[in-house]
């Protein structure tokens, strides 16, 4: 008996053990991507966005503070309301939570009439980057509507702490 057990289990491969444990989880396969060339699938989370699309708190400051209005990017927090309320980038507008499908529609409605190639500024802040719900799916999906310059604001902690706390452009209320 115990033969036939690891005979079978040699031939399951984890890559399809760790899918089926993603899709165990409710809702987990909505905010689940296969990486291109791999086919694995991993989280739609903050880390899954390339490095080259991260802006640092820093730059964006620069360009929110030392640009025309009509020159600066279009800022969008994917985030939750109540800390959009407290306080949020200066200028930002807020879209609702992308992990969940209505904050995916307010973001399509959000860049409808937005040109293709405008800088558009993703941000959440609600926890530490790595554990962001929120940007990933924004990111994606704007990418998914043919923008080509989508930048995510790298928030490492969090929004208090990355943005607020170091005294950048803030808005606060609705």
């Amino acid at each position: 008996m115990r033969h036939r057990f690891a005979a079978r289990s040699s031939r399951i491969s984890w890559p399809a053990i760790a899918l089926a444990a993603l899709l165990a989880i409710p809702g987990a396969a909505s905010r689940a991507i296969a990486q291109p060339g791999t086919g694995q699938v991993v989280p739609l989370s903050a880390t899954a966005i390339p490095e080259a699309d991260w802006i640092q708190p820093e730059a964006l400051n620069q360009l929110l503070t030392s640009n025309p209005a009509a020159e600066r990017p279009v800022v969008l927090q994917v985030g939750f309301r109540v800390m959009f309320n407290q306080a949020h980038v200066a200028g930002s507008q807020y879209v609702g939570p992308d992990s969940k499908p209505e904050g995916i529609r307010l973001l399509e409605a959000a860049v409808s009439s937005v040109s293709k190639d405008r800088l558009i500024v993703l941000y959440c802040g609600c926890c530490p980057w790595t554990r962001c719900p929120n940007v990933g799916p924004a990111y994606r999906r704007l990418r998914e509507l043919g923008f080509t310059h989508v930048k995510v604001l790298y928030l490492a902690n969090n929004f208090g702490d990355d943005w607020v706390g170091k005294g950048y452009a803030t808005a606060r209320g609705q």
